[in-house]
């Protein structure tokens, strides 16, 4: 079953109670523009790792590949050379930090751990599009963030026939899990990932579940931030898609969640800390 501690390197998270993650885009072309961060501007990826650390992110997910559909598909060189220069600023100014790498490409997340040091390997994948990528993780020791996806993310909205989409995804992940830890991987977290080859009603159909998904024994990874199961509910934008994802970042900690991956740091730790007040005091 998964860790409660996990162990990035000479760094420890306990996720008996749950944590937030800051994401770093350093990407021209993530679907929020509020996220977006080429790699040329340090100021700005500085300003966003300063704000996150600040704000109270225990995780900074860096990201150098928008996994939007229509994204622009970069190479891996070019993924890489993004997150070395968030990477650069992070081990030179906040060298306590947790980091996460949001990639699916072995030789990318290869190449940053053995440059930077051990960080969390964040793939959307969870392996299916690198067959490289189990065997590295198992290698470099570092725990490992294995998210649902069909297909790839030009072309997942397009593969959203489930037959029971709750079923399915559970039993992916469990699945999923059992395989990673068979393959050497010590430390696995599972997301459902929302937005990720599901419509509206499927998202809502899988934070449903969520619970039974935490109940598969590992840590889970809720990302809901500012996403289209939000906004177009709504009807409105990503930009205006805050108090909503405050919302929903409540009810995936009420089923359970460990980690809550969002734009937004401030207000999520807020969350987290009035959650547990809360369930403190039932």
């Amino acid at each position: 079953m998964g860790e409660r501690i996990l162990t990035v390197g000479d760094r420890t998270l306990d996720l008996n109670c749950p944590v937030v993650m800051g994401i770093i885009n350093v990407t021209p072309d993530s679907f929020w523009e509020g996220s977006r961060l080429a790699r040329g501007d340090l100021d700005g990826i500085r300003a966003a790792i300063g704000r996150a650390v600040a704000d109270g992110a225990a995780i900074l997910d860096v990201g150098g590949y928008s996994s939007r559909p229509g994204a622009e598909n970069i190479s891996p060189q070019e993924e890489y050379d993004r997150l070395a220069r968030a990477m650069d600023i992070i081990r030179e100014e906040h060298p306590g930090a947790v980091v996460s790498l949001d990639t699916f490409r072995s030789r990318v997340a290869v190449g940053i751990v053995e440059r930077y040091g051990a960080c969390i390997i964040n793939d959307i994948s969870a392996g299916e599009l690198d067959p490289d990528m189990v065997p590295a993780v198992a290698s470099l020791g570092v725990p490992y963030i294995a998210m649902h996806m069909r297909g790839t993310p030009a072309d997942m909205q397009e593969r959203t026939g489930y037959r029971d989409i709750a079923e399915e995804v559970t039993r992916y992940l469990a699945c999923k899990a059992e395989e990673l830890t068979g393959a050497g991987v010590r430390q696995v977290i599972i997301d459902p990932g929302f937005g990720f080859a599901k419509t509206t009603a499927q998202n809502y159909a899988l934070l449903h579940v969520l619970d039974r998904i935490c109940g598969l024994g590992y840590p889970v990874l809720s990302g809901v931030s500012r996403k289209s199961m939000i906004y177009k509910v709504l009807d409105t934008s990503p930009g205006e898609a805050l108090p909503g994802t405050c919302a929903l970042n409540w009810e995936s900690l009420r089923k359970g969640a460990s980690i809550l991956r969002v734009h937004d740091v401030r207000e999520a730790v807020e969350i987290v800390k009035l959650y547990s007040y809360y369930k403190g005091n039932e």
